[in-house]
């Protein structure tokens, strides 16, 4: 017995320390938290940092149960099921949900962001959380963005200091039309090929590069069969974690806050880790041998200028004025 209320005095400072107003606002709850992703992964840290303080801030009440690796099904079948309510949380790439508000697809335009705070400060702000608001008609709450990160292209050819040198390459995209887009308008071949096929396709010269975040690049030993990496930044990859609104909808306006808090002090800790990762998998990629490039100023001014294009062709799919919403926003930072 004095154990038990001696936990009941813990669970209430707990409570109390994050601004509860009682108890009686937090109700027991588990949640199923689930991503297509391996251990390892960037998101990974993220959401074990979120399970961690959600049981810190509703004093045990609300357990966070963590599902890796696609064991409750696709990134397409989670989104199903958390618009159904069966599943109570994701975690993606928001380029995925395109498909649930056509909006979110801005972040597949290549040469958007300039670097680590410009994307910060666009999915923090004002802009982000329209783009997720967006979500809600369908049945999805984005609570936060986490992210995978800039993508960066890798060849077997030769290394790439100039925008002339990509020209000719054939290299792998995601099947996917502004991806085609953006490699055609550098001169050089888009191969859409699904991942798995990646490794096999540059080991038997069938393609000749890849573009992929460098932990991507890392995890699979791509230096194996590929001898370059260049540090573009073309694609920033921020990952939607994501609520499903008819559980939310049952929840107190407290249990809210609570998780919608622990989700944005999450991804502090997940961007921090993810960031510190990529430092460390750019060396392990010069330990095996590749060859690391960066364009200059004068050659991202030309990289941007070959995007307009394909950006302009886009446009009207994404949304005319969330287009302009974001490229006014990035035009204040560079002030």
């Amino acid at each position: 017995m004095k154990r038990l209320v001696l936990k009941s005095i813990v669970a209430a400072v707990a409570l109390a320390s994050f601004g509860m107003v009682s108890a009686q606002d937090i109700k027991e709850h588990t949640i199923k938290f689930a991503a297509n992703a391996p251990e390892g992964h960037p998101a990974v840290a993220g959401m074990r940092k979120f399970a961690e303080l959600v049981a810190a801030k509703s004093g045990g009440k609300i357990k966070v149960n963590i599902f890796l690796a696609g064991v409750l099904g696709s990134d397409q079948a989670n989104v199903s099921s958390i618009k159904g309510g069966t599943l109570e949380m994701a975690v993606m790439n928001t380029g995925i949900l395109a498909s649930e508000a056509k909006e979110l697809a801005i972040f597949d335009f290549p040469f958007l962001f300039a670097n680590e705070k410009e994307s910060d400060a666009l999915v923090d702000g004002p802009v982000g959380r329209k783009l997720h608001a967006k979500l809600e008609a369908n049945g999805i709450i984005g609570l936060s963005y986490w992210e995978l990160g800039y993508r960066q292209m890798t060849n077997s050819k030769r290394p790439l200091n100039k925008v002339e040198d990509i020209a000719g390459l054939k290299l792998r995209v995601i099947p996917n039309p502004i991806n085609v887009a953006w490699v055609k308008a550098l001169g050089a071949n888009p191969t859409p090929l699904p991942f798995p096929e990646v490794y096999g396709g540059m080991e038997q010269g069938a393609i000749d590069g890849q573009e992929n975040p460098i932990s991507v690049i890392a995890a699979n030993k791509f230096w194996e069969v590929q001898k370059n990496i260049a540090l573009t930044n073309h694609q920033y990859n921020p990952q939607t974690v994501l609520f499903s609104k008819k559980i939310w909808d049952t929840y107190t306006a407290a249990e809210k806050k609570l998780l919608d808090d622990a989700a944005d002090e999450a991804a502090i800790v997940q961007r921090k880790e993810a960031r510190a990762a990529v430092a460390t998998n750019l060396e392990l990629l010069k330990k095996n041998g590749m060859t690391v490039t960066q364009f200059s100023p004068v050659e991202v001014a030309k990289l941007r200028e070959k995007m307009k294009p394909v950006i302009a062709q886009f446009s009207a799919n994404v949304g005319e004025a969330t287009v302009n919403e974001v490229m006014a926003e990035l035009a204040k930072m560079r002030k």
